[in-house]
């Protein structure tokens, strides 16, 4: 069984990603990352008592297509002005650090679901710089529905442009902050 140093970590932005992955009109993926993302990670002892919160700049969107990314922004999609903020709170961890299932209460739009993700543990190790690292990537499934998402237009073969089901990558690096580093 992998160790991970018990304690509270903090997520590193510059080497984590959220990502998402979303059909469009059917017939190819549209792929988009959240560049503003923060939270923390408590290991404990007992692995499956472990915590993660995870906090999301929704405003920060990006997918490669900035009129896009702009009509996600708005009242027909994510309503930043109204709902800046996505978040995601553990409530259950079950199985070993090296691959578990993270279950967690998702908060988008105002809405807040519960949400598994299956994960995996990449490794602890201490960067060049003296930094104790743990990264872990996790990957899951939403309805868009079910966060009151619904905006669509048909297209001329009956189909929609945007799907419901929105497929959740996520990468995510945490560091140990150095008065935590003594294991």
């Amino acid at each position: 069984m992998a160790q991970i140093t018990t304690g509270t970590w903090n997520l590193d932005p510059a080497h984590s990603d959220v990502d998402f992955v979303v059909r469009h009109a059917g017939i190819s993926k549209v792929r988009g990352t959240f560049a503003a993302v923060e939270g923390t990670l408590v290991v404990a002892e007992d692995f499956n008592a472990s915590s993660v919160e995870v906090t999301v700049d929704v405003a920060s969107i990006n997918t490669k297509n900035e009129g896009r990314d702009q009509h996600l922004r708005s009242g027909d999609f994510f309503d930043v002005e109204q709902f800046p903020t996505m978040t995601f709170r553990s409530t259950e961890v079950r199985g070993a650090a090296e691959e578990f299932t993270l279950v967690g209460e998702l908060t988008l739009h105002g809405v807040t679901r519960t949400v598994e993700l299956e994960a995996e543990l990449g490794g602890q190790d201490v960067d060049p710089f003296g930094t104790t690292r743990v990264g872990f990537e996790a990957k899951g499934e939403i309805s868009r529905k079910d966060f009151g998402l619904t905006w669509n237009a048909a297209t001329e073969a009956g189909g929609v442009l945007v799907s419901d089901k929105v497929k959740l990558e996520i990468g995510a690096a945490f560091v140990l902050p150095e008065a935590d580093a003594q294991a």
